[in-house]
């Protein structure tokens, strides 16, 4: 299929000036001239560069990603039918029906948006992290960073990448095996619900030849519901962090959305009143 490059470039200006700064999470300042995004916020919630960005607007840069294409239409917010278009335009097929929904609809971002407070991620039914916020970035650390096939929690969990390299340490108070039996058991869910979505299916085949574990819990592990439990998070800067984790399913879109919160008063609340003031990096004098 064909690019139309001056096309993907003029719906991508087009969408992030049509969608309003608040509703993607960024405060506005009186002023401001801008209609919609600014490139750099558009690149900051899309994990690509501003560079990258421009040029694929004016059309220097071809043949994204589907990747790429993906993580700009959540980052626009774009309806499924303007997903679908932004994609042709690029020159690749629309996700097909019946295989793992990445999409996030706008509504759901603009209530996260809203709740910058929290620690916040937004998963797939295979677990791929498709949208995070600030909070969650300063908690977990930058999925940016990675690349977008290893910002996936059973890789991180299981495999031998980057993913897992870079995942802190998260003790669950039902037991050392808690998370990882129910990320597993979730996945065979998925598998029988989305037996076509070949992305899915290498997943699991690969996981299950390379970890014992992972092939364990798969023989072992049934489905369960998610509940309220309490992690304790060991974080590089401000050490262990003891929370609560709810895991919210967004109905018609099959997306988790887990959530972070601690008691309001409490030592593990003043260390995310800290985490947000710093993003979780080292204060310096």
């Amino acid at each position: 299929m064909a690019a139309s490059h001056d096309g993907f470039g003029a719906l991508m200006r087009f969408w992030r000036d049509r969608l309003a700064p608040a509703d993607a999470g960024f405060t506005t300042v009186p002023g401001r001239r801008a209609p919609g995004l600014r490139r750099e916020e558009l690149a900051q919630l899309a994990g690509l560069s501003v560079d990258y960005v421009l040029r694929l607007e004016q059309g220097r840069a071809t043949n994204p990603s589907a990747q790429v294409v993906g993580a700009l239409a959540r980052a626009l917010q774009l309806t499924r039918a303007d997903r679908d278009q932004l994609f042709r335009s690029a020159g690749l097929l629309p996700p097909r029906d019946g295989t793992v929904n990445t999409h996030v609809p706008a509504s759901i971002q603009r209530l996260a948006a809203r709740l910058g407070d929290v620690p916040i991620g937004v998963f797939a039914a295979d677990w791929t992290l498709v949208w995070w916020n600030d909070m969650w970035t300063a908690l977990h650390g930058d999925a940016a960073t990675l690349p977008a096939t290893e910002r996936n929690l059973a890789r991180a969990l299981f495999g031998d990448g980057t993913a897992r390299a870079a995942m802190r340490p998260i003790r669950s108070e039902r037991g050392e095996d808690a998370l990882a039996a129910s990320i597993v058991a979730d996945l065979k869910d998925a598998v029988s619900r989305y037996p076509a979505d070949a992305r899915l299916d290498n997943l699991v085949r690969e996981l299950r030849a390379t970890s014992d574990a992972f092939a364990h819990f798969w023989t072992t592990a049934t489905a369960s519901q998610h509940v309220t439990e309490r992690k304790t998070i060991r974080h590089p800067e401000i050490g262990d962090v003891l929370l609560d984790c709810d895991v919210l399913i967004a109905p018609g879109a099959d997306l988790r959305i887990v959530t972070y919160t601690a008691p309001a008063g409490s030592d593990d609340a003043g260390k995310l009143d800290l985490l947000r003031v710093t993003g979780g990096r080292t204060i310096t004098n």
